[in-house]
């Protein structure tokens, strides 16, 4: 193992300046507390590859040799905040107090882990965990390069530790799984291979990449819920198009589902949604857009198909089913009244509204859908209820047959001003008692 000491490594010391001050003073407060239950504890995984990779600290991972729950009460106890526990894996969840005794390290949450090594007692199955040490701990992940740590605990402060080669692997730009049954124990470690891939724009180590193809098949052994969120994830990046085509080179979607297929018009999608400069919002996440752009020409059949490999959440499921739907009935709207578009889209949730018009080039159909999401949904007649029933019309459809006939003519340009409401309201009124 190479460790890298602060007091003589230019490498540890660049590493804890790249985080925060708030950052540092949370990791010694955690550090403190290991130091005081005689714990070795270490930051693990992804954070210290990207601070190396010179990328922010958006979490930390810290493993403990010991007890991690024990490690996160007392945090809990003597600084505040929650903790919530998974005492199977050895975990914890330290939901940090808003005081200002502690540091604002934009962090809410801090993950605690007890040091274990995994077993599988048959391929795609969850580990069985045994408590060990660091080194056990770094032997069980996935890649050379999410096994470096960064060790924190009293006058070890700022060792790097280097288990297994990760940090050669990283100068050199490689992704590297640890043994040849990495992806027969876990075959999630397939999408996230190819999403380090392509995030960091990386080569996969030509003895990885041999055994892609015989671990192909493990894919079918995970549960839907494993394999649904490693997709999630890959949606969630900047590059999911480089990803998503990429993995469908390799077949990994293919084996996935054979629904889940790429092509130019998929590929077209994309590029339309990221030349729109697209914006999320509590209405459309990146994940939901991904998904819609993705599956939008799929036909109701092959989203149940997908769907049932997959499990859907209740909301993903309805956007992407209305989403396929308006894509596919977009050359009816063809030529039509703004309060024809909105007749059909007011059935529709927005999310799926918004995934198709940015799934669009620009041209008049992308404009109309655009034009319903920020200005004829909107609109509404003066009138309401309240007003005909003081009319003296009695409650019943008719109010909702005039309302609409009222709402179409400011849609179509055919009312302007509310004295033309008014004119068209005392005509309806006639025509509807006759």
């Amino acid at each position: 193992m190479t460790i890298f000491r602060p007091e003589n490594s230019d490498l540890s010391t660049r590493l804890l300046q790249a985080l925060t001050s708030e950052q540092v003073d949370l990791l010694h407060l955690v550090s403190g507390e290991a130091s005081r239950g005689h714990l070795r504890l270490y930051l693990v995984g992804g954070v210290v590859r990207d601070l190396l990779l010179g990328r922010p600290a958006t979490d930390f991972d810290l493993v403990v040799e010991g007890d991690a729950i024990k490690l996160a009460r007392s945090l809990a106890k003597k600084l505040g905040g929650k903790v919530t526990m998974h005492a199977r894996f050895g975990t914890a969840q330290w939901f940090l107090p808003e005081s200002s005794g502690t540091p604002v390290s934009g962090f809410s949450t801090l993950d605690l882990i007890s040091a274990r090594s995994e077993t599988y007692k048959h391929p795609a199955a969850l580990p069985t965990v045994h408590f060990g040490s660091i080194a056990d701990d770094l032997r069980r992940r996935d890649f050379t390069i999410n096994t470096l740590a960064i060790r924190l605990d009293g006058e070890h402060f700022g060792e790097l530790h280097d288990e297994l080669g990760g940090l050669d692997d990283l100068q050199h730009k490689l992704v590297r799984v640890l043994h040849p049954l990495s992806f027969i124990d876990d075959p999630t470690r397939l999408i996230r291979l190819i999403r380090y891939e392509q995030r960091y724009g990386f080569r996969i180590a030509p003895e990885t990449l041999e055994l892609i193809p015989d671990a192909l098949p493990g894919i079918d052994l995970l549960s839907a819920e494993r394999v649904r969120h490693e997709l999630d994830l890959v949606l969630e990046e900047e590059n999911a198009m480089a990803i998503l085509e990429r993995m469908a080179d390799m077949n990994i979607l293919m084996a996935v589902n054979p629904v889940l297929g790429w092509n130019d018009s998929v590929r077209m999608r994309f590029l339309n949604a990221k030349l729109a400069n697209q914006k999320f919002d509590r209405h459309l996440s990146r994940r939901i857009l991904g998904w819609s752009l993705w599956l939008m020409d799929v036909s109701p059949t092959g989203l149940t198909t997908v769907d049932k490999r997959l499990h859907f959440e209740a909301h993903t499921r309805d956007v992407l089913l209305a989403a396929s739907a308006l894509f596919a009935d977009l050359d009816s709207l063809s030529g039509k009244m703004p309060s024809q578009y909105v007749a059909r889209l007011d059935k529709t949730p927005v999310a799926a509204v918004r995934c198709v018009f940015l799934a669009l080039p620009p041209g008049s159909m992308r404009q109309n859908l655009s034009d319903h999401f920020e200005t004829w949904r909107h609109i509404k007649p003066k009138t309401n209820g309240d007003d005909l029933k003081t009319i003296g019309l009695p409650p019943g459809p008719t109010y909702q047959t005039i309302l609409r006939c009222l709402r179409d003519a400011w849609l179509d340009g055919k009312v302007k001003t509310v004295n033309e409401e008014k004119m068209l309201l005392e005509k309806l009124i006639k025509q509807t008692l006759k």
